[in-house]
């Protein structure tokens, strides 16, 4: 199986017809067990319960899917539904065994976390970056193998540089994706976690927090030379619009335009983006 094709869904997984399935079976329960490097790190006790309800109402209506991993099998997509069964005592589930390899493991349950569970953002970005780092993949591929583009696991990513303390609150839900990529535009570590800890409380909103930082910067600007307001909502608008850091330096009505790039592959990337004709030759 070929994971590049993997982003536009995961009905291959489950086509009785495909070429590579080895056998779709009923396997104990005790023989399953879950992929401890998965992305998903919390389950809900609340919605497994639900869906044990319905499980035990209409069945397992659809197997989950496994490959062989030493003396046991190893989840490949299906988690949910494998404690949901556990959690009924049930001990057979219906399974269809496949090979898989260590990336295309890694690729699939990703891709049905962000396609059917809604993965929290600090999830998401860590599946991606983990992705990058275990495969050795630029974020090009990643977006490819995900079925996303290039930006969104981009703008995921860029949460990972905020600090542990905030991560948390990311991780608890407490913080939005958009607030916590509007945090990044604080310098301050110490005006950073004030604000996280309003947004958090529900008081700021993502534009409230880009207001912080702009309000930050017309107070650095008054105490040297004059800069205009205008400079500032460029650079907000630019850094929303790229998903990166952008700094803007003004030297009368003359200047310079910064774009923060993460690593070779994404400079080619953004070289296209700005410049979609010449930038061809960098990719």
């Amino acid at each position: 199986m070929s994971i590049g094709g993997l982003g536009s869904g995961l009905d291959t997984l489950f086509d009785e017809n495909t070429e590579d399935m080895q056998v779709k079976k009923m396997m104990r329960t005790t023989d399953i067990e879950p992929n401890r490097d998965q992305p998903r790190r919390e389950f809900s006790e609340e919605k497994i319960a639900e869906l044990a309800d319905s499980i035990q109402q209409y069945g397992m209506l659809q197997p989950i899917v496994v490959r062989p991993y030493g003396l046991t099998y190893q989840i490949v997509a299906g988690e949910r539904r494998w404690r949901a069964a556990r959690l009924l005592q049930m001990e057979e589930i219906p399974v269809i065994i496949r090979e898989f390899s260590d990336e295309e493991v890694m690729t699939v349950a990703l891709i049905e976390n962000l396609q059917r569970e809604n993965l929290n953002p600090l999830e998401e970005a860590r599946g991606y970056a983990q992705l990058m780092d275990q495969f050795h993949l630029t974020q090009e591929e990643v977006a490819k193998r995900v079925g996303k583009s290039r930006s969104t696991v981009a703008n995921a990513l860029r949460i990972l540089k905020l600090p542990p303390s905030i991560l948390e609150m990311v991780k608890d839900d407490d913080l939005s994706a958009g607030q916590a990529r509007a945090l990044l535009s604080i310098d301050d570590p110490f005006l950073q976690m004030e604000a996280a800890g309003k947004a958090a409380e529900g008081k700021l909103t993502v534009r409230a927090i880009e207001k912080i930082d702009a309000d930050e910067k017309k107070k650095k600007s008054s105490a040297g030379t004059h800069r205009d307001s205008f400079y500032d909502e460029i650079e907000i608008s630019l850094e929303n619009y790229f998903g990166r850091r952008v700094k803007v330096n003004s030297s009368g009505s003359k200047g310079t335009l910064s774009l923060e790039f993460y690593d070779i592959d994404d400079l080619a990337s953004l070289a296209q983006q700005i410049a979609p004709d010449g930038g061809k030759r960098f990719t």
